[in-house]
């Protein structure tokens, strides 16, 4: 097992690092005299070839300045300068994913994290694996993506916890995308909570996972927890200088402010974070801040430029080729087309995004087809199920719309989406009743009260403490 110098190099085993000086020097026609003088002996060059002894700081700055090479390749084999040329490529490389597709950045991770492996750099391997994840998020891959933060997790267990704060939020994301919004609380809450205990004030990593928290408590109907959370990283933001931290920071709070009834407020910080986006030139983003804003003038009833909003999300987000994203949009697309009578443009954007829908369409779903199916955006599934049934309802096909409901009571019941599940219940209830069916639909109304009176029972785990930001206002 290697062990650390006392500047923080891992150094190989005595017998390695003795190999490779003999490796050197013989390549060089060195004798062991002319290696080891004037500071040392001979002898002492042939016991550490033999790995019998291992070299001090000294020794090795002596020996790798005669063999031509730096103290830490003789250490460690490592060429020289090569961590830092490799977090300047894993920079290129998030980079690329922050501007194009994430399957063209997903190889170029998978090498990076490939060639820190080969030189046991675990730090370059974490950073590697946290951007694969980030792709295969945005791709729609959500089981491994969640496998990738939890190699970053396992790979920086002995470093401190704000160093496994992104992974544990990337984990979280994946967990909340499959529609386990109680346990992506559970996640966020648990590291806030440690961080607290532990006095690791850390403002990015607190910003951060107060910033994560915010959309699966939204979710799930827990306003006021989400309320808390942006107050919190509102008075963190003084203390944070990474902009797509803030960037982050403002699209969360622009939730909250949404479900105040505040829609002016919402949209301000909505522009913010679109400024910051686009610096960053992170289109990812800038595209969930179109959405956002689309949805905020949903909101407002102003449907038109709603559905001008999400139509440039989904084109720049179809353009990155970010396609669980990009069909997470249509249905919310869907909703206002709906919403403004458009209801056969509505049904044609959902149905190819349903595995029922392409089969109630009579056509052969091909590998090629979207899909958004229960574990890939789950929420989501729910949602176009909803509005297949609202749809059928309008068309007088009451059968079809009671299958959609039903179909997407389970999907928002595994989620916990409260608010969502009331409504829904309340609409199966009404078509209920309108066909005769009285106790079925006070059933289903009961059902739907059950969930809309219990919207702050949303963690596996205690609420974060209220301490998390002290001195916030300096």
């Amino acid at each position: 097992m290697s062990d650390s110098g006392s500047g923080g190099v891992r150094l190989d085993e005595p017998a390695v690092i003795g190999r490779r000086v003999l490796r050197l020097r013989t390549e060089l026609g060195l004798t062991q005299r002319q290696l080891a003088e004037p500071a040392y002996t001979p002898a002492y060059v042939s016991t550490l070839e033999s790995g019998k002894v291992r070299p001090s700081e000294a020794a090795l700055r002596h020996l790798a300045e005669r063999l031509g090479v730096t103290s830490e390749e003789l250490a460690t084999g490592r060429p020289a300068r090569l961590a830092a040329e490799l977090r300047l490529r894993l920079t290129d490389a998030r980079r690329a994913l922050a501007t194009g597709a994430p399957e063209d950045a997903a190889p170029l991770f998978r090498a990076l994290y490939a060639e820190a492996v080969e030189h046991a750099l675990p730090g370059e391997q974490a950073t590697a694996l946290l951007g694969l994840g980030d792709c295969l998020l945005e791709s729609g891959e959500l089981d491994d993506a969640h496998e990738c933060f939890a190699s970053v997790e396992r790979l920086l267990a002995d470093e401190p916890l704000p160093r496994r704060v992104p992974a544990i939020r990337g984990r979280a994301n994946a967990h909340r995308l499959t529609g386990e919004l109680r346990y992506a609380c559970y996640l966020l809450e648990t590291a806030l909570d440690q961080l607290n205990a532990s006095g690791l004030q850390d403002p990015d990593a607190l910003l951060l996972l107060h910033t994560a928290s915010i959309a699966p408590y939204m979710d799930m109907g827990a306003h006021e927890r989400a309320a808390h959370a942006a107050e919190l990283a509102i008075a963190l933001a003084p203390r944070v200088d990474d902009p797509a931290l803030l960037a982050g920071m403002h699209r969360g709070v622009a939730r909250t402010l949404i479900a105040q009834g505040r829609i002016a407020e919402a949209d301000a910080s909505l522009a913010k974070a679109q400024d910051l986006y686009r610096q960053l030139h992170i289109r990812t983003e800038l595209a969930h801040c179109h959405w956002m804003r689309g949805y905020v003038h949903a909101q407002d009833g102003d449907l038109a430029r709603a559905e001008n909003e999400l139509r440039t999300a989904y084109d720049m987000l179809t353009a990155k080729r970010a396609a669980l994203f990009a069909e997470q949009v249509e249905v919310e697309l869907a909703d206002v087309l709906r919403r403004r009578g458009k209801a056969q443009e509505a049904e044609a954007l959902l149905r190819p995004l349903l595995a029922v829908g392409t089969e109630a369409a009579g056509t052969t779903e091909t590998p090629e087809a979207r899909s958004l199916r229960a574990g890939r955006g789950t929420v989501h599934v729910g949602a176009a199920h909803r509005l297949l049934g609202l749809i059928a309802e309008e068309c007088g096909d009451t059968a079809a719309a009671e299958e959609h409901y039903r179909a997407a009571l389970p999907l928002l019941e595994r989620a916990g989406v409260a608010g969502d599940l009331a409504g829904l219940c309340c609409l199966l209830g009404d078509l209920l009743r309108r066909t005769g069916r009285t106790e079925a639909a006070l059933d289903a109304y009961r059902t739907g009260l059950a969930h809309r009176a219990t919207p702050g029972t949303t963690t596996l785990g205690p609420a974060p403490e209220t301490n998390a930001a002290p001195h916030a206002a300096m």
